[in-house]
């Protein structure tokens, strides 16, 4: 998996004080998208175990309170870059496990394949859907256009409930 950017400090992408990583890799190629460099999935900087670890250390920082991790893009539930991303967040879960995950992707949770699934016991948050310019909304909270959903996914249930948000 490639990456395009990596933020230790970001206040935009999700609440509070996190860390981001914007994956390479989008098939989606939304109308109006405003991250299009990231669509090419062999774009941007190849993800390594170095940047894994850095991006622990530093949602362990004491010297900034981070709330958590966002995952964007691109598009990290994109088929080839699953793998990856579940090996980060299990990881994200294990050494942080105060700290929340949040993903966006352009897919929708109901038309998740059963790989891109394996993802969703490790995270907090999915902002799901394409972005759709003909209902985009510049007053929504974390998402660009109002058929996106947000989930608040409950991962200690055995029945993994999920609500919107």
């Amino acid at each position: 998996m490639n990456y395009h950017k990596y933020f230790s400090v970001d206040v935009i992408n999700g609440p509070g004080t996190r860390c981001t990583l914007f994956v390479s890799g989008c098939e989606h190629r939304c109308e109006g998208c405003y991250n299009k460099a990231t669509w090419h999935p062999n774009s941007g900087n190849k993800f390594t175990e170095e940047l894994q670890a850095q991006i622990i250390s530093d949602l362990n920082d004491p010297r900034i309170k981070r709330r958590g991790l966002s995952l964007t893009g691109g598009d990290p539930l994109l088929p080839a870059n699953v793998d990856t991303i579940l090996q980060l967040v299990k990881n994200v879960k294990k050494e942080c496990p105060d700290k929340d995950i949040w993903l966006w992707t352009g897919y929708t949770l109901a038309n998740l394949t059963a790989h891109q699934r394996q993802v969703l016991p490790f995270i907090d948050v999915l902002i799901d859907g394409k972005f759709e310019a003909e209902q985009a909304d510049p007053m929504l909270m974390w998402r660009g256009s109002a058929n996106q959903m947000i989930y608040q996914i409950d991962n200690h249930s055995n029945s993994q409930k999920l609500t919107l948000d």
